[in-house]
């Protein structure tokens, strides 16, 4: 079964290899270090499934027994893997640190989603380009609104009037919620200077 360029394996193999690619990027270093500090330490054997999904899902987060699954036979490349671990651990930060009603809220729903589109990298310039999206005004506020709403679609039977109704009543608050980054963080770059100054930020108050 082939998961990564350059690498054939067996189905151990194959999950020890995509639960070594899972939580690399200074994204997921930043969210992992912000759950521990808010009580909700991840432990990767734990909160991490590698698994065969059907049809183009890439992962998902089961609020039930709070663990990330990650589609190891629909994510073919470490960039495609840092996003989709990034988009889950915001879900898993929004579940630890707010009384999240994933399942009968749907406004909570959709506010943990436009944070997840807004602040994976899901909506980079880069990965909208490679999608042929152009745009100039407001685009990445419009891919975040897209990508929500297709993610509550893809798990709530509702119609798209309803959903894009539910987006529209959270979205400003919810877009602008950027925790535990402080910015949206448009690129690998940004992310390091959010972990940089998430890292310092203890440092900075032990001072004063």
């Amino acid at each position: 079964m082939r998961t990564f360029p350059n690498y054939t394996m067996d189905q151990t193999k194959q999950e020890e290899e995509c639960g070594g690619l899972c939580a690399l990027g200074p994204y997921a270093k930043l969210l992992l270090g912000a759950m521990k500090n808010s009580g909700c330490k991840v432990f990767k054997e734990r909160h991490f499934s590698c698994e065969d999904c059907s049809g183009t899902v890439s992962g998902g987060f089961d609020a039930a027994s709070s663990q990330i699954v990650l589609c190891q036979n629909n994510i073919h490349q470490q960039s495609h893997m840092n996003r989709v671990v990034t988009h889950e651990l915001i879900h898993s930060f929004d579940h630890c640190r707010a009384h999240v009603d994933w399942f009968n809220n749907l406004r909570h729903l959709a506010c943990s989603e436009i944070r997840a589109a807004n602040l994976s990298g899901d909506c980079s310039f880069i990965n909208e380009v490679s999608r042929l999206n152009f745009g100039l005004k407001e685009h990445h506020q419009e891919c975040v609104r897209g990508r929500a709403l297709r993610s509550i679609l893809a798990v709530r039977k509702i119609s798209r009037e309803e959903a894009e109704k539910i987006v529209d009543e959270v979205f400003d608050s919810c877009f602008n919620d950027h925790a535990p980054f402080g910015r949206i963080p448009h690129s690998k770059e940004d992310a390091k200077f959010a972990y940089r100054d998430y890292m310092n930020k203890d440092r900075y108050y032990a001072n004063l």
